[in-house]
């Protein structure tokens, strides 16, 4: 655990140390929205953030997802969005670029996940072991043999997106942890094709500046 005094230190690749890890879409006193650029880790972006003035972490997205995340910059905004992210007040859309054709234009999609800490990575069933998932999909466009999707997560479990849509047969363009390597060479897909693109929270007034107001991000799959 960490105590007052302690330093914490964090390495930067020289990838990392040379890209812009994020742009700021909306700030005031009590919050931080900035849009992360894919390749950089949320520890770069909270490292480079709290350089400048106290931030607080409150979730995360992978290293390769880019797109919105939130921060609080004084206590009580951290213990309101903590709460708001516990408690599901807090809506994340997303946009996945996949492989294939959807079986339809729209579907909640219900399975269950079991996570190996070991190998840093989860796997998911049509029943069974772990805890449920549910993703909700919209298809956005046809693209060719690919799809651009709009997803909606009713629950936040690690890498859910990624492996949820793997295991329904369309994997997301760029994955490769939980996608398909064959077509991604194909396509000459290295990057992870996954964005964040919409954040709304609702702290029930303890942050009023921000109840309702939909976030998005200027990136485009």
């Amino acid at each position: 655990m960490l105590e007052a005094g302690d330093e914490v230190s964090y390495f930067l690749t020289e990838a990392e140390a040379g890209k812009r890890a994020f742009s700021v879409v909306y700030e005031d006193e009590n919050v931080l929205v900035v849009d992360k650029e894919s390749g950089a880790s949320s520890e770069a972006v909270f490292a480079e953030l709290a350089r400048k003035s106290p931030v607080f972490f409150i979730h995360r997205l992978d290293r390769n997802t880019e797109g919105l995340m939130i921060f609080a910059r004084t206590m009580s905004a951290n213990e309101a969005l903590l709460a708001c992210f516990r408690e599901r007040r807090a809506v994340k859309i997303y946009h996945a670029l996949v492989f294939g054709k959807m079986p339809s234009h729209h579907a909640v999609c219900k399975a269950y996940l079991r996570k190996d800490e070991a190998h840093a990575r989860v796997y998911v069933s049509a029943a069974g072991k772990g805890e449920q998932i549910v993703t909700e999909y919209e298809v956005l466009e046809e693209r060719g043999n690919k799809s651009l999707l709009k997803v909606t997560l009713h629950t936040g479990k690690t890498h859910q997106i990624r492996a949820h849509l793997a295991f329904l047969g369309h994997p997301v363009v760029g994955d490769e942890k939980y996608g398909n390597s064959a077509l991604n060479r194909a396509e000459h897909a290295a990057r992870q094709r996954l964005l964040s693109a919409e954040l709304s929270v609702d702290t029930r007034g303890a942050l009023p500046a921000i109840d309702g107001k939909v976030f998005r991000s200027e990136k485009n799959l």
